[in-house]
């Protein structure tokens, strides 16, 4: 797998190598061994995977200490922008964030990956102390990601999807958004005490 680094330190965007002929495609989705070397020692600890339609946008998620979680996420139908924000107090790219377009190698994930000047079945690694939320490009979406804790409902949080402060071109209309209930009431940016120390 190749590793692409991004503007932000420890955000890194992975491309596998896919082996493809007139029968389909091949391609290793994961590696522990690879990843350690790569990247650092990660141990996962549970997979979650999402259907959503298009003008779906989930997020911006975290858990709070001590739950805190790290994930590796990628689209394996259709297309989704994909957006992790620095929510590090006392980092220098706090409130940044990293947009990845990932998309399965299904006909349409590879069309819009294309189209989008991309390559198709990236993955996006996010560590602790970022809020992460993605955007469904496609007409559905089917969305996987790894985590490094279990699910803990009582440490979840959040900042705002539709903060215009952060700069986020999620690339659907405001009139075709879908949120959640939970998801309109994450505080925005300005309003929000991150529990996360650089």
């Amino acid at each position: 797998m190749e590793i692409i680094e991004t503007d932000i330190e420890g955000l890194y965007i992975i491309e596998p190598k896919v082996f493809g002929d007139a029968r389909g495609y091949f391609f290793e989705s994961w590696s522990q061994r690879e990843f350690d070397e790569k990247i650092g020692v990660v141990r996962f600890v549970q997979d979650n995977e999402s259907m959503s339609t298009y003008g779906v946008m989930r997020g911006l998620h975290f858990q709070r200490p001590p739950f805190t979680q790290s994930k590796l996420v990628r689209c394996v139908q259709g297309a989704v922008l994909d957006v992790a924000v620095d929510i590090r107090k006392g980092s220098a790219t706090y409130g940044h964030h990293v947009a990845c377009l990932l998309t399965g190698r299904d006909e349409m994930g590879v069309i819009i990956a294309r189209e989008m000047g991309q390559v198709a079945g990236r993955q996006f690694f996010i560590p602790k102390g970022f809020a992460h939320g993605f955007a469904v490009l496609s007409e559905t979406a089917v969305f996987q990601y790894k985590c490094d804790e279990f699910y803990h409902p009582e440490a979840d949080g959040g900042i705002s999807i539709l903060d215009g402060s952060l700069g986020i071109d999620w690339k659907i209309p405001v009139g075709q958004v879908l949120l959640s209930e939970k998801d309109t009431k994450h505080p925005l940016l300005k309003d929000f005490d991150s529990p996360f120390e650089l």
